[in-house]
C-alpha cells in the first residue's frame, strides 16, 4: 500500500477475504453448540463471547457481514432457527452499538455480551409476551459464561492478529 492509502485493509481483498472466511467458520461452529435451555429454540450460543471478542477486535464492519454468513450457514445446516437468527442479529447489533459506546473498555467488552443478548431476548416481547422473562432468566448461566469469557478470547484474538499482521508473507500487503 502506498502511504497515502488507509492502514486498513480493504474488505475484499485476499487477506480479509480468508479473515472473514475464518471468522465465519467460528461462529458458525460455535453457534451451533449451545448450553440447553427449559425453553425449546432459545438455547444459549457458546458463539457470544467470541462474537465480542471478533467486534472488539476486528471491528463491526467484519464482525456483522461474519455473523450473518454464519446465520446463513447455520440456517442452511439445519443448526440454527429463524428464532436463534432473530436473536442472534438483535445481538449483534447490540454488541457492536455497546462496545462502540464504550470504546472497547474492558468493561464494556466484559457487559457488551450479558446486555446485549438479554435485549435481544426482551425485544421478542410483542411475539412472546411475558415468556421472554423467562427466556432472559433462563439465559443467566451464558451471560455469565459470556462476561467470563469474552475478554480472554478478546486477549487471544488480539494476540493472534498481532502475530499474523506482524509475520508472514503477507505483511507487505498489510502495511
Amino acid at each position: 500500500m502506498s502511504h497515502h492509502q488507509s492502514s486498513e485493509v480493504s474488505l475484499f481483498s485476499p487477506v480479509s477475504l480468508c479473515q472473514l472466511a475464518l471468522l465465519t467458520a467460528f461462529i458458525a461452529v460455535t453457534g451451533a453448540i449451545k448450553i440447553p435451555n427449559v425453553i425449546p429454540g432459545v438455547d444459549f450460543q457458546l458463539s457470544a463471547p467470541l462474537a465480542v471478542a471478533i467486534c472488539a477486535v476486528f471491528g463491526f464492519k467484519r464482525y456483522i457481514v461474519a455473523g450473518c454468513l454464519a446465520s446463513v450457514i447455520s440456517l442452511l445446516l439445519g443448526t440454527q432457527t429463524l428464532l436463534h437468527v432473530a436473536i442472534a442479529l438483535q445481538f449483534r447489533l447490540w454488541v457492536g452499538l455497546f462496545l462502540y459506546a464504550g470504546r472497547r473498555h474492558w468493561l464494556s467488552i466484559i457487559l457488551a455480551g450479558p446486555i446485549a443478548s438479554a435485549l435481544a431476548r426482551l425485544s421478542l416481547y410483542p411475539l412472546f409476551g411475558d415468556l421472554v422473562f423467562a427466556m432472559v432468566t433462563a439465559a443467566i448461566p451464558g451471560y455469565l459464561f459470556t462476561a467470563c469469557a469474552a475478554p480472554f478470547v478478546t486477549t487471544l484474538l488480539r494476540r493472534i492478529l498481532q502475530a499474523a499482521t506482524s509475520y508472514g508473507p503477507h505483511r507487505a500487503m498489510l502495511g
